[in-house]
C-alpha cells in the first residue's frame, strides 16, 4: 500500500500560513531574503501597528465605559492573534519537524481499514475547519459594513475605534485608513485561527496514530513466528508517539493558556455586548458571529484532547484483544508490563495548569458567564 499523505488535508492551511508570511516553505526558520521581509512587513505594518492604535486609544477613552466595552472584546482577541503569531514564528521549526515525523514508517496505516478510519477523523478536521473560517468572515464582514449601513461613516467612523497619528477625516486619508482596518484585521483572523487548526491538526495526527497503534495490538497474532519482536515494535510505536505528543505539548503551552484566558475574557465581554446593542442589526450579527467563532475555536481545542484522552485508553484493552492464550510466560509478562504503561492515558496539559477536555470547555464558559456578571454589575452602578 502506498504511503498515506499526512499533509493532504492540511495543505490549504499551510499554504494561508505562507500568504500571512508565517510558513517559510524551503526552510526549518526564517532566513535573511525576501520571505522574511514580505513576513516583517504584513506582521508588523498590518498586525502590529492596528492592534497598538487600538491599545493607545484605550487611554482616551478610559472613562467612557461604553466605548472601553465596544474597544474591549475585539482587542482582546487581536492581542491573543499577535501573540501566538509571535509564538508560532519563533517556533516553526517545531512544527515542521513534526510534521516531518509524520513520514516514518512506524507512522503509516497499515491496512485500507487504518486509511479509513483516519480519512474519516480528517473529515472532521476539514467541517471545524470551515465552521470556523464561516464564522471568522461573517463577523469581519459585519465589522466592515457596519459604519456604511448605520450611517456613521458620514461622521467619519471607522470600524474599530482607534488613535492615528494623522488626521484621518479628510478624503482620501479616511478611505485609506477604513480598508487598513479592515485588511489588517482580517489577516490577523486569518493567521490566528490557521495557528489553531493546525495545533489541532496536530492533536489529530497523534489521536490517529492511538488509533493505528490500537488496530495493530488487536490483530497481532503472538502464537506464532516472533512475538517478542512484534510487541517490541509496537512498544517503539508507542514511544514515539508519546514523544510526537510531548513535542506538541511543549510548543503549544503558551499558546493554549493565552487562547483560554482570552476566550473567557472575550466570551463575558461579547455576551455583555449583545446586551447592549439593537436586537438583529448588523452589529448584533457580528458580536454573534464573533461568539461563534470564539466557541468554535476553543471546542476544537477542547474535543481534540479529549479524544487524545480517550484513544491513548484504549491501549491496555486493545493488547488484551490480541491472539496470547497460548503464547510463552515471557511474552505474557511483557503483555502485562505495555498494559500496566498504557494505564495511564495521554493528556495535553498546558504547564499541568488544566487537561484540554470537554470538562474545561464548560469550565471556560462559566468563567466567561463570571465575567459577563462581573461586568453587567459594574454598568449597572455607573
Amino acid at each position: 500500500m502506498a504511503d498515506f499523505d499526512w499533509k493532504s488535508t492540511i495543505r490549504i492551511n499551510i499554504s494561508t500560513l505562507w500568504m500571512t508570511g508565517l510558513w517559510p516553505k524551503h526552510n526549518d526558520k526564517y532566513e535573511l531574503n525576501l520571505y522574511l521581509l514580505y513576513a516583517i512587513f504584513i506582521i508588523f505594518f498590518f498586525e502590529v501597528f492596528d492592534v497598538l492604535t487600538q491599545a493607545i486609544n484605550v487611554f482616551f477613552i478610559f472613562s467612557d465605559f461604553d466605548a472601553l466595552m465596544k474597544t474591549a472584546y475585539v482587542l482582546v482577541t487581536e492581542l491573543l492573534s499577535v501573540l501566538k503569531i509571535y509564538y508560532f514564528t519563533q517556533n516553526v521549526r517545531i512544527v515542521k519537524q513534526l510534521l516531518a515525523t509524520l513520514d516514518r514508517k512506524a507512522f503509516q496505516p497499515r491496512t485500507v481499514k487504518q486509511k479509513v478510519f483516519i480519512e474519516k477523523d480528517l473529515k472532521l478536521w476539514t467541517q471545524m475547519y470551515s465552521m470556523l473560517w464561516m464564522s471568522c468572515m461573517g463577523a469581519l464582514l459585519f465589522w466592515a459594513i457596519f459604519p456604511i449601513l448605520d450611517g456613521s461613516y458620514r461622521k467619519r467612523q471607522l470600524p474599530f475605534l482607534a488613535w492615528f497619528p494623522f488626521d484621518f477625516g479628510g478624503t482620501p486619508l479616511y478611505q485609506i485608513t477604513y480598508i487598513y482596518q479592515i485588511l489588517s484585521t482580517c489577516l490577523l483572523a486569518i493567521g490566528g485561527f490557521n495557528v489553531d487548526t493546525l495545533i489541532v491538526a496536530l492533536k489529530l495526527f497523534a489521536g490517529s496514530q492511538f488509533d493505528i497503534l490500537c488496530d495493530n495490538l488487536k490483530n497481532l497474532n503472538l502464537c506464532e513466528g516472533n512475538p517478542k519482536e512484534k510487541l517490541k515494535s509496537c512498544f517503539q510505536h508507542h514511544r514515539e508517539i508519546l514523544s510526537f505528543g510531548e513535542s506538541i505539548n511543549t510548543f503549544l503551552n503558551w499558546i493554549v493558556l493565552f487562547q483560554f484566558f482570552a476566550s473567557a475574557v472575550s466570551l463575558g465581554l461579547v455576551m455583555f455586548k449583545l446586551t447592549t446593542i439593537t436586537p438583529f442589526s448588523s452589529e448584533f450579527y457580528s458580536a454573534l458571529s464573533y461568539g461563534g467563532a470564539v466557541s468554535v475555536q476553543t471546542f476544537m481545542y477542547c474535543w481534540y484532547g479529549n479524544e487524545l484522552i480517550l484513544k491513548s485508553g484504549n491501549l491496555a484493552y486493545a493488547v488484551f484483544e490480541a491472539d496470547w492464550s497460548m503464547a510463552s510466560i515471557e511474552v505474557k509478562r511483557l503483555i502485562i508490563f505495555f498494559m500496566l504503561r498504557a494505564q495511564k492515558q495521554f493528556t495535553v496539559s498546558p504547564f499541568n495548569l488544566f487537561q484540554l477536555s470537554l470538562d474545561t470547555f464548560i469550565k471556560i464558559f462559566k468563567t466567561g458567564w463570571s465575567y459577563f456578571a462581573l461586568v453587567q454589575s459594574v454598568n449597572i452602578q455607573d
